[in-house]
């Protein structure tokens, strides 16, 4: 990402310099950072609320209660986890995040998972040995099966997304909602079916 960025950014100024552009360029440059450290303050306060939010459900007993509505999809997804286990825990706590649109407060629930799940794997290695599909270094399925379903993303209210709408003037900023819904659903979907494929693939081999 430090390469890409950094190429996009080099490839702006050299065709800023070569078309006679440079100064609208420099100016973009200082304007957008300000937008930038604005839309930064503005995220920071909404994230701030619905993470706190977060904190007291699961302070509250509603995550637990929740996370065991999960509990069928989790054995759905992760047949090889203990539905106890703290894997499944922060797995939960994530999701729940997501659904709610969260993405940045679920960031830390998601590495904690990941890295649970690492544990869990590299415990597996130890006790029944390595194999050319079985390695510490390798990302066991149930990780590769999490990293693909958070990246699909189901969302039921993509906070993110209206506080974006709301601070650049939008009309309608939960206008949205109904797209969104469709459009993660619909990848959320196709992520589920893609993984359970490769995992028969993986059990027949």
């Amino acid at each position: 990402m430090t390469y890409l960025w950094g190429g996009m950014i080099l490839l702006g100024i050299i065709y800023g310099a070569i078309t006679g552009n440079l100064q609208e360029v420099t100016e973009a440059a200082v304007s957008s950072s300000k937008e930038a450290v604005s839309l930064c303050i503005s995220m920071a306060g909404i994230t701030a609320m619905w993470t706190g939010m977060m904190k007291i459900a699961e302070m509250t007993g509603l995550v637990q209660q929740l996370s065991r509505g999960l509990r069928p999809v989790l054995r759905f997804l992760f047949p090889q986890l203990d539905a106890d286990s703290k894997a499944c825990k922060y797995i939960s706590l994530n999701f729940l995040s997501n659904l709610l649109g969260l993405n940045w407060a679920s960031t830390s629930s998601g590495l904690m998972a990941f890295k649970e799940l690492d544990r869990i794997n590299r415990e597996e290695c130890r006790k029944y040995g390595t194999t050319e599909k079985r390695a510490p270094h390798i990302a066991s399925p149930a990780m590769c099966t999490f990293l693909i379903i958070n990246v699909s993303s189901l969302q039921l209210i993509p906070i993110n997304i209206i506080a974006y709408r709301a601070q650049y003037g939008s009309a309608q900023p939960a206008a949205i909602v109904g797209p969104a819904i469709l459009a993660t659903g619909v990848s959320t979907l196709a992520a589920v079916v893609f993984c359970k494929i490769m995992d028969n693939k993986r059990r027949r081999a």
